[in-house]
């Protein structure tokens, strides 16, 4: 109880070296060590990318905006969704130019979003407040030193709303790449209203696991008409990282491109039964760092 009080306090420390604060972050939500010496869990390894693997691409990826010329390059422009404008200042939004339905996101974190129904009955000026704070968001900072925010400009996109007759909520697919390959993927179901979550194989068969922090979905998913596209388009916009998640939206079997993420649930996102930290742990294959750089267990 007293070394939870302690790590809670020591999590927060902003002059800690970055080795030791993720440590100390991961034995708080994990309770768990984080062996960065012989990563052998999923969560481990991502932490491990977080520190080490810094390639200028990430920057680009991450870049909910500059993304878009990647996928275009790789897959093609149809895959994007609509784009109405990019802001690199909240006042320049001009809420008359845009349809009544829309999305706003900070292109430069996770959860920066802003879903317009019915811009009639939007809350301009709440809305822009919000969003001023995104623009001083660095999710590199705030979050857990995810190092591909870390040099992204905030900016804010405007984009069109997806949606399908008689849903609420679009399904997200997301495909877990190690090395360019997919091999399963994770459906997010009702996201932000039950959060129900499941995975299933390139077969589509329901997996035995699922994350803690989300509610398991009990049935079985509907397989989308396009899934052996999504699976293709997966792959190539993977393209060989160590690790990528790749996400899309399936509209009346039209595939949409989502997001590329590096570091799901900021690598704290535990596998239940335990045993799946470490299967999927296996997949991920860590590129090779100098021995100058190999780290000493400090904490």
């Amino acid at each position: 109880m007293i070394r939870k009080l302690i790590l809670r306090i020591l999590k927060n420390l902003k002059f800690i070296p970055n080795t030791l604060l993720l440590k100390i972050r991961h034995e708080y939500y994990c309770g768990e060590k984080l062996d960065l010496n012989n990563p052998k869990t999923f969560n481990e390894k991502i932490c491990w990318l977080k520190l080490f693997f810094h390639v200028p691409l990430l920057t680009q990826l991450a870049d909910k905006y500059l993304v878009r010329s990647y996928v275009e390059e790789k897959i093609g422009a149809e895959f994007l969704n609509k784009l109405y404008k990019v802001y690199y200042k909240v006042e320049d939004i001009n809420f008359d130019e845009l349809p009544n339905q829309f999305v706003l996101k900070g292109v430069h974190g996770s959860s920066l979003n802003i879903i317009v129904k019915d811009k009639s009955k939007l809350d301009i000026e709440k809305a822009k407040k919000t969003m001023q704070k995104w623009m001083k968001h660095c999710q590199y900072k705030k979050v857990g030193l995810e190092w591909a925010y870390k040099n992204i400009q905030p900016k804010i996109i405007a984009e069109k709303f997806l949606k399908e007759e008689g849903k609420e909520v679009i399904n997200d697919y997301k495909f877990f790449c190690f090395n360019g390959e997919p091999k399963f993927l994770q459906i997010d179901i009702e996201r932000g209203i039950k959060d129900y979550r499941c995975f299933y194989n390139l077969n589509w068969e329901k997996l035995p696991f699922t994350t803690i922090k989300k509610v398991y979905f009990e049935e079985e998913v509907e397989k989308p008409s396009n899934f052996d596209e999504m699976k293709i388009l997966a792959k190539k916009l993977a393209d060989n990282l160590p690790f990528a998640r790749v996400d899309f939206y399936s509209v009346q079997g039209k595939t949409y491109f989502g997001e590329i993420t590096f570091y799901p649930g900021d690598g704290k996102e535990e596998f239940t039964p335990f045993e799946y930290n470490c299967s999927i742990g296996d997949y991920l294959k860590l590129p090779e760092i100098p021995k100058q750089q190999q780290i000493i267990t400090v904490f």
